[in-house]
């Protein structure tokens, strides 16, 4: 494996009733806060309530920025970097998804910045402070909730893009299952998904002698697919809500990645994808992840056939490396699609008329894919085999 150090300061509090810990942890942090949430859901299931009591008890001074979008945009960054400035605020709490973790770490390095947020996230500028801020998750997704990267859509110019920085870990993160009940059945599944592939981008690189990291890996997919059919027809169940959530949670907070480098290629032409067209983006990785795994088998298919082997069930006997390879992510895609999740981009009305607009996207910052590097041939390739 590679040279590696490990960082996480994240304070992970999870369990039903833990909202009783926020006076502390974000007392710690000064009395103006910035309330960052999306589109009234936590109004609608009583969290609202919940994190205001919570706040008035230490007497926190509170503002507020709502309507963070799925994909969230420069525009409501910037109005809540302005809300900082003017109203002197001290920290931030995310109430939500990873849309609005994203968008409120943008908006604490925003809020100690000088010049236009978008240069951070364009990569023009490395933030050099940020405000201190922590998250009360609402949605099993991206684990957003316990690392550093953030992904915001600058809607105007039809860019969406991806940067961290170690100054942008939430300083703790409320992970209360309870508060996942009320997530309806689509959003459930784009979060497996999205967990999902967040595994196989780790998993999928070029490192030699990682049994462990690979072991890791394919136990939280097999956990996430043995829940995951259970938890769709039972949306509150708690066991099953607390096991997705602490596997999301577990799929990106470094812990699969150490020692090694994964691609990140699917998720780079999945932005390029919903910046165009603004569609949800586990629905997007739902339909591309299956493709860029056919079109880059060739790289080292003893790989995939592994996945194949220990997490989708494929019985190798008389078979090529290749063909067992290819029935495990024709089952991966199959998986997918019995939850709900679309397999081509006609489910969201897509057709070939701006692959060209969308590949140009994708190679903005050049070839990328750490697995196998992508040129915008393979992206439109991809693209192809996705309509």
């Amino acid at each position: 494996m590679n040279e590696f150090i490990y960082y996480n300061p994240t304070r992970l509090v999870f369990g039903k009733n833990q909202i009783k810990a926020l006076k502390e942890e974000l007392g710690r942090y000064g009395n103006k806060v910035l309330v960052v949430y999306g589109g009234g859901s936590i109004k609608r299931n009583g969290l609202y309530d919940d994190v205001m009591s919570e706040l008035n008890e230490i007497g926190m001074e509170v503002s507020e920025l709502s309507g963070v979008e799925p994909n969230p945009r420069l525009s409501t960054v910037k109005r809540g970097v302005e809300l900082c400035k003017e109203n002197n605020i001290d920290c931030l709490l995310a109430v939500g998804g990873g849309s609005v973790i994203d968008c409120t770490k943008a908006i604490a390095a925003g809020a100690k910045y000088d010049g236009d947020v978008w240069d951070l996230i364009t990569l023009k500028a490395q933030p050099q402070e940020a405000l201190p801020f922590g998250t009360v998750l609402t949605l099993a997704a991206t684990g957003s909730e316990m690392n550093s990267g953030s992904v915001i859509t600058n809607w105007e110019t039809q860019e969406k893009y991806g940067w961290g920085s170690p100054l942008v870990f939430p300083k703790f993160s409320i992970l209360d299952p309870t508060y996942t009940f009320s997530v309806p059945k689509d959003q459930t599944v784009y979060g497996i998904v999205d967990m999902m592939s967040h595994v196989l981008e780790q998993y999928f690189h070029n490192t030699e002698n990682t049994p462990l990291q690979d072991r890791f890996a394919e136990s939280i997919l097999i956990t996430v697919m043995e829940a995951a059919p259970r938890l769709l027809e039972d949306l509150e169940n708690y066991k099953l809500r607390e096991t997705i959530l602490y596997n999301g949670t577990m799929a990106l907070n470094g812990t699969l990645q150490m020692g090694l480098r994964g691609d990140w290629g699917s998720h780079n032409i999945e932005h390029a994808v919903s910046a165009v067209y603004d569609i949800p983006h586990a629905g997007g990785l739902a339909i591309l992840f299956p493709n860029w795994m056919r079109h880059n088998i060739g790289t080292n298919v003893k790989r995939f056939k592994q996945l194949a082997v220990r997490v989708l069930n494929v019985e190798t006997e008389g078979k090529s490396d290749k063909e067992v390879a290819l029935e495990g992510i024709d089952r991966l895609s199959a998986f997918w699609t019995s939850l709900g999740a679309p397999n081509k981009l006609a489910d969201y009305d897509i057709d070939d008329s701006k692959l060209d607009l969308i590949a140009d996207k994708a190679m903005a910052r050049g070839e990328f894919g750490n697995f196998k590097k992508q040129n915008k041939e393979d992206v439109l390739n991809i693209l192809k085999m996705s309509l």
